[in-house]
């Protein structure tokens, strides 16, 4: 009886396993092919063995996701901050050997556009999917709780690096990533946002939107980790090389076969301008005739070089940037200076490219190598201002630079001692032939950047130039198609969004191809904008260095422009074709419904502020936060908001005779404040934008053993105003000082909060960076008292 029933249990058993069906394949699949629209691909199920002798039995095939025969390497780099007209291989004054190199046996595109800013259109490159999609309408710091704007990915949106890794594919991402939330970008995570929860198996760089290239603030995954900044010849972007060429060698080793996906994003050169001295000295001279006669010089190099129609004209430059002539000699001095650094940074940037073309070479994969170099995730900046800055911190805390301050400092600009950005004549320069620059998503100087496309194995055509209007989203699909791998209709259960990018691949070898794309809005802070079939309408609705819009939304004045004909955007048909420009405006409305824009916007520096912004802060609100030794590296949007308020510190302590360090600091160099003692003497010194200094200092020493020490701050309200600062010991009084302005905005994107130690660059030269607290820091509470200003 016992026997029958284990009879009927396994015949059942043998049934149940016989009914579980393989993965049912695409009906479009090939016989003997996987189904690589649904994602991961699912193993095949088989059914159980019976045979008891392993010696007897043969094991079923193991299952093993491999990439697509011949599948090409694919390699992404994007410059950031890099106007059309910077680089010499579309006519530029900035020698980049590496482009000119690639495209003399690849492609240019020269009608290829990006969003006009950082974090969208990073986040529509490595999707396929429009910014707004992404909930990426405007930089991650600035997210919103609307929808198109939260810094939120959807999860109908899958990166192409956990396409492709789905796929069989090795994926690394070195240098800039600016597309995990503030919020999530501390220890806390959630890190299904970083890099290596989006894809990529290797992480090497920066969270942020920049960084100071001496002393960045680096992560390996998702580690702090601390480069050699102390060899004097360390530089970010040669060290992020140094890392991509070990893991491609190391992932070349061991599986050659296989191939790998590397998103090479530098944070080059975007500011600080961070140049090493002998690349920027090439330049001395170079830039003496001034910005308006390199943007003519440049037009004419981009017409014999073909990037250009010859029948294009230089667009009108802005009414606010001065004609160089009518400049005063000072003002000359430091902008040609400024001109000089920048271009040595790109020079040098595009020299770490070329090591890694070499490296591709010398492994024989260059070849069989999707290599695509992006010139610019938008267009060069101009957020410098008409004179430029020495610190770029100043125009994220609303406060303006002169001239002077700048003069005083012209032989260190480039060096760590500056944070260092341009004048914003030699972005409209750098954007030639156009008229705007970075964050105008209404014009072609926003968002129109060189593209070089390498393939020798899969792109017969050489040294030659494709007109084809694309965009920024239209690179996934085109490896998708190169790679033979679908774009997922399914991921992890979860149904995708069609893909709303196009291919460019039918562009390869055929220069005269009608364009695949018809239509794509831009909007970018109100800047707002439509293509369609040939035609252009937009709005310039704020310049960069403009505080405040220039109109209400609804009576913005729009332009129109026949791009087929007029390159540079230089004749506007608005006047002449109303009816044209309606259809346009009307078009846009379309394509801002479908795409998540509205509503629109138009706040910049304000929505830093999470409370006015509207997104989430990983205080939520708290007005009390308690830390602890070992809390270090804590970014500025994981850490409680001190800014415009009034404030106390209190740290519990014990301390040795002549105690030193730091007790709790923020921000750096450029920003920032710190609580610390000195030879047993108890200090808190803020800088204010890396401008001013104010120290308080302690009137009598801190004896040894348990202590609790205290800062007090009454604010005197308003935002960036300043306050009195009051120091204690025990809770008596031992010093008291005026602290007359504070920064209203940020400390600086790339610094930290650290408890008993300066990471980074330091907040105060007076003690040594880094420099360890030789007491014992049991805990230290900061208090905000918000209602009390």
């Amino acid at each position: 009886m016992k026997v029958s029933r284990i009879k009927i249990s396994l015949f059942l058993t043998l049934l149940w396993f016989a009914a579980c069906e393989s993965p049912k394949p695409d009906a479009k699949t090939p016989a003997g092919e996987v189904d690589r629209s649904i994602l991961p691909i699912k193993e095949p199920s088989y059914p159980p063995i019976t045979e008891l002798d392993a010696r007897n039995s043969t094991p079923p095939p193991r299952f093993e996701v491999k990439a697509p025969d011949k599948a090409p390497n694919v390699v992404i780099v994007l410059v950031d901050d890099i106007g059309f007209g910077h680089s010499s291989a579309f006519g530029g004054p900035i020698q980049m050997p590496t482009l000119e190199k690639l495209a003399a046996n690849g492609l240019k595109y020269n009608r290829f556009h990006t969003t006009s800013l950082c974090s969208p259109t990073r986040t529509a490159l490595l999707t396929g999917y429009n910014h707004h999609s992404n909930n990426a309408g405007a930089i991650m710091e600035v997210a919103t709780a609307f929808p198109g704007n939260t810094g939120i990915r959807p999860q109908t949106i899958t990166p192409i690096a956990e396409v492709l890794r789905l796929n069989g594919y090795s994926t690394a991402a070195f240098g800039k990533y600016h597309e995990t939330p503030p919020w999530e970008a501390s220890v806390s995570g959630p890190y299904n946002r970083w890099p290596t929860g989006s894809g990529f198996d290797k992480f090497y760089g920066f969270i942020g939107g920049e960084t100071n290239q001496w002393h960045p603030m680096v992560y390996d995954g998702v580690t702090r980790v601390y480069p050699n900044i102390d060899d004097p010849n360390y530089h970010f972007t040669n060290d992020m090389t140094d890392q991509a060429l070990a893991w491609m060698n190391t992932q070349q080793s061991l599986t050659p076969d296989k191939p790998f996906y590397m998103y090479f994003a530098t944070g080059a050169t975007h500011a600080p301008h961070h140049a090493p001295k002998e690349y920027s000295d090439k330049y001395k001279g170079k830039f003496a005739q001034g910005w308006d006669k390199v943007r003519e010089e440049t037009l004419a190099r981009q017409k014999a070089l073909g990037v250009v129609p010859e029948s294009t004209v230089l667009a009108p430059k802005p009414a606010d940037i001065k004609d160089w002539d009518n400049l005063s000699a000072d003002e000359k001095r430091l902008f040609e200076r400024q001109m000089e650094i920048f271009a040595g940074f790109a020079e040098h940037t595009d020299a770490q490219i070329g090591r890694l073309v070499a490296a591709l070479e010398e492994r024989g994969e260059l070849d069989n190598t999707l290599f695509i170099y992006i010139v610019g995730d938008n267009g060069s900046s101009a957020e410098g201002g008409m004179i430029g800055m020495f610190n770029e911190n100043t125009y994220f805390n609303a406060v303006q630079e002169t001239l002077d301050m700048q003069l005083s400092r012209i032989e260190q600009l480039g060096t760590e001692h500056t944070y260092n950005h341009f004048a914003a004549g030699w972005a409209v320069a750098g954007n030639a032939p156009f008229t705007w620059t970075k964050q105008v998503a209404s014009n072609f100087g926003g968002t129109r950047n060189g593209m070089v496309m390498h393939w020798p194995a899969g792109i017969q055509s050489k040294n030659e130039v494709r007109s084809q209007f694309h965009h920024v989203i239209d690179v996934a699909p085109t490896i998708y198609e190169a790679a033979t791998i679908p774009a997922p209709n399914v991921v992890n259960g979860i149904e995708q969004r069609p893909m709303e990018g196009v291919s460019m691949k039918y562009s390869f070898d055929n220069a005269t191809a009608l364009d695949a794309r018809k239509t794509q809005y831009f909007e970018m802070i109100g800047n707002r904008a439509i293509y369609h079939e040939g035609w252009f309408a937009g709005t310039v609705h704020k310049a960069p260095w403009e505080m405040q819009p220039r109109r209400p939304l609804a009576e913005d004045v729009w332009e129109l422009y026949n791009i087929n004909e007029d390159f540079s955007q230089a004749n506007n048909l608005a006047d002449k074709n109303p009816e044209k420009l309606d259809e346009l405006k009307r078009k846009f409305m379309e394509e801002a419904v479908r795409y998540n824009v509205l509503p629109i916007d138009d706040r910049s520096i304000e929505r830093l502020d999470p409370a006015i912004a509207g997104r989430p802060d990983l205080m939520n609100g708290k007005t009390k936060l308690t830390l602890y030794e070992g809390a270090t590296g804590i970014p500025e949007n994981a850490f409680i908001n001190i800014k415009n308020t009034s404030l106390s510190i209190t740290a519990e302590v014990d301390v040795p005779a002549n105690a030193s360090g730091v007790i709790l600091c923020q921000g750096g160099d450029f920003g920032g404040w710190s609580f610390y003692m000195l030879d047993g003497k108890l200090f808190y010194t803020y800088n204010w934008v890396g401008l001013e200094l104010y120290s308080i200092a302690a009137t009598q020493k801190v004896t040894p053993g348990k202590h609790t020490l205290t800062f007090d701050f009454a604010y005197e309200g308003g935002r960036g105003a300043g306050g009195t600062g009051t120091l204690s010991l025990d809770g008596n009084k031992i010093g008291e000082g005026k602290i007359d302005k504070t920064n209203s905005n940020t400390f600086g994107i790339d610094e930290s909060a650290d408890v008993g130690t300066d990471e980074n660059t330091p907040v105060f030269l007076g003690y040594a960076r880094k420099e360890k607290f030789t007491g014992k820091i049991n805990k230290v509470t900061v208090e905000t008292f918000p209602g009390k200003n």
